[in-house]
């Protein structure tokens, strides 16, 4: 029997270092309380946590308006949420040969987008520069193929 890795806790955006985080957050549940899309849930240890399958990150900041501890600092206008993009495993219709497209129809960056293939079905191809990481395509995906990871582990377009 082989291992499963297990995925890191995706914490709410502008969240500080992990052990920092755990830290200084309270579990009040101020953040979880303030998300207007749902995303926020409890998770072990009483933690607030990401849920893609619940809906999309819109980096309304109301979490970190929330967040008394202050747990989750927006670090400046232009500090990233996070440094998480999609990525779309083999797990994927398209790639299975089954025409599917919800992740791109889904996607409001427009980071996923399908190139045609002769005789084939179009496949999908992730820009990560363009993907900011609001998790809208995961939720639609019907072969649940789509997880965050880290962009400093993504190929670029010219590796792939």
């Amino acid at each position: 029997m082989g291992r499963r890795a297990v995925e890191p806790v995706r914490r709410p955006p502008w969240a500080i270092d992990e052990a920092l985080f755990v830290d200084r957050c309270t579990r009040c549940d101020r953040c979880i309380d303030a998300c207007p899309t749902g995303i926020l849930v409890r998770m072990d240890g009483g933690f607030p946590g990401v849920d893609f399958s619940r809906g999309e990150c819109t980096f309304c900041g109301d979490c970190v308006s929330r967040c008394e501890p202050q747990a989750l600092v927006r670090g400046g206008p232009d500090a990233a949420p996070w440094d998480m993009v999609a990525a779309i495993g083999p797990e994927c219709l398209a790639m299975r040969g089954v025409e599917c497209r919800v992740c791109g129809e889904t996607c409001p960056e427009r980071a996923i987008r399908f190139r045609p293939r002769l005789g084939g079905v179009a496949q999908p191809l992730l820009d990560s520069g363009s993907c900011t990481g609001c998790g809208a395509c995961i939720g639609p995906c019907p072969a649940r193929a789509i997880a965050m990871q880290s962009d400093n582990n993504i190929p670029t377009e010219r590796e792939t």
